[in-house]
């Protein structure tokens, strides 16, 4: 077996130093992820239902590291109902076996769990996480997603979401952008 540098043979990259896979190698991509743990404001803009307007809302996220390995990104905003709060857990990691990021989002507006498996850009500013999910357009069924985290210059980050069409476009249904508190 190699390791997915092109190291030592040896190497099994899904164990720790000792040897045991309860005590997983960290790697730069879980470091790439430990930089989110903290407080933050986002707000956000989902896109127009049919014959409606686009929703726009504030919240709040903490995230916040499980062991070195995961984060766990916690958001709170205003639900659907008046004077309600809609939650939110997102959880992100690494598998170095695979050779890629993966994790899971569940609302409690919602009952489907969307499963991630992602990859970083070559420049390491933008996380893209592939999904399945619910059709939210004409025809039900399910629909490819994106999730997209992006590291924006001015030090806030964005989260687009977009729905892959019958036709192959993908068309935006929410972006968000978030600042340290």
């Amino acid at each position: 077996m190699t390791d997915r540098e092109g190291g030592d043979p040896t190497v099994d990259p899904t164990v720790g130093p000792t040897g045991d896979c309860m005590a997983p190698s960290i790697t730069d991509e879980h470091r790439w992820l430990l930089q989110f743990q903290g407080d933050w404001r986002f707000a956000t803009e989902c896109a127009a239902p049919p014959g409606g307007e686009p929703v726009s809302f504030e919240g709040r996220e903490t995230v916040r590291a499980l062991g070195e390995a995961w984060i766990l990104c916690e958001g709170v905003g205003p639900g659907m109902a008046p004077d309600s709060e809609a939650r939110t857990l997102m959880t992100l990691g690494y598998d170095p076996a695979q050779g890629c990021f993966l994790g899971t989002f569940a609302a409690s507006m919602m009952t489907h769990l969307w499963a991630y498996r992602g990859q970083l850009d070559a420049d390491r500013r933008v996380l893209t996480l592939d999904t399945e999910g619910p059709n939210f357009g004409p025809g039900g069924g399910t629909a490819r997603f994106q999730d997209i985290i992006a590291l924006e210059p001015d030090g806030t980050r964005s989260l687009t979401s977009r729905m892959e069409m019958p036709d192959g476009r993908w068309q935006q249904v929410m972006r968000g952008v978030y600042r340290r508190v």
